[in-house]
């Protein structure tokens, strides 16, 4: 019996284990390791804080998340041994492998900066990526009654790039409704040059921060937190005060991959952008967090990859090359506040471009524009989510990226479009 190996039961891994349960060869098994017996829809953590309590829809058991005929071992991993095709778990077990997928997603270290942990982590310091930090900032925010409310990115890449800008907008929208607002100074600290990580939603978007009141604080690079004096510090000397911080604490990838020696500085397995196939080794793949690919670390990107590693591993089982078949295409819901959101749609090559998605002229949603539909788009995607992406049933949406409904704009005197696209170098996200 030959062995399919996934480490990771998240979102990516689950979607490749329940896209390979239906189309492995019966000589083949399928085997997912994965420590936690909970699977948790991480969107759904975005409104937490701001006064929603339905973490029990967030989160469902592990083995219902896993098709039949994909056995799921309960264990951490410790190492990957290439040269064995071996995976060492924390009980020591060994094992082996003919096929391995890297699906381990990425976790916050707070530890990373001086300062972020410490007596005043979950008091006056906070984090919303994990269920008990934004459980905690939900009970701060319920308590806040005005001073200045920093959101800082300790540096890129973070799992859904825009959440810190939801938060904030959402945090605007919070403050009004509760009567507030007025007694709120709302700071955005990013190391970017700009608010948003896509040049054409800096340029076609950067209204919002202004409308909203909130104050951009770019290239700041978080150097150390002063949690008495509650000060952040960038690397530069800069200062930015804060009553309350909400920080993105630095995103790493799992200890094993720095342990195993297949990552990058930030234990990031590099990876070809368009097999997916990790760097180096013809019989591992990667795929969402886990992956260095140039673009967001976000759920929708996990699906689209998923049919790619899934094609590709049976392309790789029956002797056949493999599919460039990666484009990076993601898109994304960005609640902006007031019932309302924005939808882009994007890939290595291409900015987001308005337009309507999926069909052109009719949509439903509205592409780089707030509507009240791409809200309820952004709700109705857990539904979606459980139902759907994760089982790996068949939708009628390209994991390429699609140029259909979509309508080009000019930026910095360049027109952006799908011209050439395929003859360009990914950009990073």
């Amino acid at each position: 019996m030959k062995k399919l190996l996934i480490l990771g039961a998240g979102t990516a891994g689950t979607m490749v284990a329940n896209h390979m349960r239906r189309s492995l060869p019966h000589d083949w098994s399928a085997t997912v390791v994965d420590p936690e017996a909970t699977h948790l829809y991480q969107p759904g953590l975005l409104f937490l804080p701001f006064g929603a309590r339905d973490e029990a829809r967030m989160q469902k058991p592990r083995a219902r998340t896993l098709g039949s005929g994909v056995e799921w071992v309960r264990q951490a991993v410790e190492l990957v041994d290439p040269d064995r095709q071996q995976v060492v778990l924390a009980d020591n077990e060994r094992l082996d492998y003919d096929l391995l997928v890297i699906a381990s997603g990425s976790s916050i270290r707070p530890e990373e900066t001086p300062g972020l942990l410490g007596r005043h982590w979950r008091d006056s310091v906070h984090d919303f990526y994990t269920l008990e930090g934004a459980q905690r900032l939900r009970e701060s925010l319920a308590g806040f009654e005005g001073g200045k409310l920093v959101v800082d990115i300790v540096e890129m890449p973070i799992k859904c790039p825009v959440a810190p800008l939801e938060f904030l907008f959402l945090a605007d929208d919070f403050f009004k409704r509760r009567g507030i607002r007025d007694r709120v100074d709302l700071v955005y600290a990013t190391p970017l040059d700009a608010a948003f990580t896509k040049p054409a939603c800096a340029d076609v978007l950067g209204y919002l921060l202004e409308d909203k009141g909130i104050r951009l604080e770019t290239e700041f690079n978080a150097a150390e937190v002063d949690g008495d004096a509650r000060v952040l510090r960038s690397y530069d000397q800069r200062e930015v005060s804060y009553d309350l911080l909400v920080t993105v604490p630095t995103h790493m990838g799992a200890p094993f991959i720095a342990a195993s020696g297949l990552g990058d500085d930030l234990a990031f397995v590099p990876t070809d952008h368009h097999t997916l196939q990790a760097v180096g080794h013809d019989n591992i793949f990667v795929l969402g967090d886990a992956a260095n690919v140039p673009t967001s670390k976000a759920g929708s990107v996990a699906h689209f990859q998923s049919e790619v590693v899934a094609d590709n591993l049976m392309r790789a089982i029956q002797g056949r090359a493999l599919h460039k078949g990666s484009d990076g295409h993601a898109n994304c819901f960005i609640e902006s506040g007031g019932g309302k959101a924005l939808l882009i749609d994007f890939n290595y090559y291409v900015e987001p471009l308005p337009g309507h998605y999926p069909l052109p002229g009719i949509g439903p949603f509205r592409l780089l524009g707030e509507s009240r539909m791409n809200h309820v788009g952004k709700l109705g995607f857990r539904w979606l989510y459980w139902n759907a992406l994760l089982p790996a049933l068949s939708l009628p949406v390209s994991n390429r990226m699609s140029m259909v409904g979509k309508r080009s704009i000019t930026l910095n005197g360049k027109k952006a479009d799908a011209a050439k696209a395929e003859k360009r170098e990914p950009r990073a996200a």
